[in-house]
């Protein structure tokens, strides 16, 4: 068996994962998640075999005392070496973020969304608020504004203001002319307001055709709700990233600060920014 170990955050520990289970199906090998084992209760994958909490339990005693070998997966490494390694042991456990299998993740795709696939709990609170939000069937658009870490995370280049936010809207609005647009916001900054985001949007356009909404969600209601959109603008992040994946809906990737236009090609699918993670 194959178990996948990371830190990091969920949907950073949900794509690792992703990796080696697409690897593990490919070769006939199990692939337990250890982090999902215990943390992140949203998921499908919580109520199958692929998960366990004593497992993991033992599992980590064992590779601490090197009972179990691990394959690291870090900056640098030879991953062709590393993949030699996992399949010389019957039992290994595989760490790091830098484990990709981007082809076999795209051929097990549909597979790992359903593994990923959230809770009733979690995705029907919010369709019900969507619903009554947007009766009037526009545009829908997902906002992700990250905040928190970001301030430090690749030199704070990715910590934009709530202006070259409004800047992206209005460049998307412009794609939409005539057409009602709906803004869904997900964020880690308690103190950004709908209303904030809405009077600035508005302030530099005259299509007044827009609805700013802030559902203020756990982690797993505003990554269903961005995935409900229709397409998804945000920072470098694996949140927005795996949003996207679900329904395969465009992502726009803010690389630049300010948004003056917006074109088709802005937007592009999972299956190519996903590769295009940490560059």
């Amino acid at each position: 068996m194959i178990f996948a170990r990371d830190k990091s955050q969920m949907c950073n520990n949900l794509l690792q994962f992703a990796h080696v289970y697409a690897y593990g199906r490919e070769h006939g090998r199990h692939v337990l998640s250890m982090r999902f084992s215990y943390k992140y209760p949203y998921f499908r994958i919580r109520h199958t075999g692929h998960t366990s909490f004593v497992l993991y339990l033992l599992v980590k005693i064992a590779a601490a005392l090197r009972l179990i070998p691990t394959a690291n997966y870090r900056p640098g490494c030879d991953r062709e070496a590393l993949n030699r390694f996992v399949d010389r042991h019957r039992h290994v456990v595989v760490a790091g973020w830098e484990v990709r299998h981007y082809d076999l993740f795209l051929k097990y795709r549909d597979e790992i969304c359903d593994l990923f696939r959230i809770d009733e709990a979690y995705t029907l609170p919010v369709l019900a608020k969507m619903r009554i939000l947007d009766e009037d069937k526009g545009v829908r658009l997902g906002l992700h504004v990250r905040r928190g870490d970001y301030a430090q995370w690749a030199d704070g280049h990715y910590f934009y203001d709530d202006a070259t936010y409004a800047s992206y809207v209005r460049a998307f609005l412009r794609m939409h002319p005539g057409e009602k647009v709906h803004v869904y916001i997900s964020t880690n900054d308690a103190a950004l307001t709908a209303e904030r985001m809405q009077q600035l949007v508005k302030s530099g356009t005259q299509d007044g055709n827009v609805s700013v909404h802030l559902l203020g969600g756990n982690p797993a209601e505003d990554l269903f709700m961005l995935s409900m959109c229709d397409a998804v603008i945000g920072p470098p992040s694996t949140f927005s990233l795996v949003a996207a994946m679900y329904r395969d809906i465009p992502l726009c990737r803010m690389d630049r600060a300010k948004a003056e236009t917006l074109a088709e090609e802005d937007f592009r699918k999972f299956d190519y920014w996903f590769r295009q993670v940490g560059k």
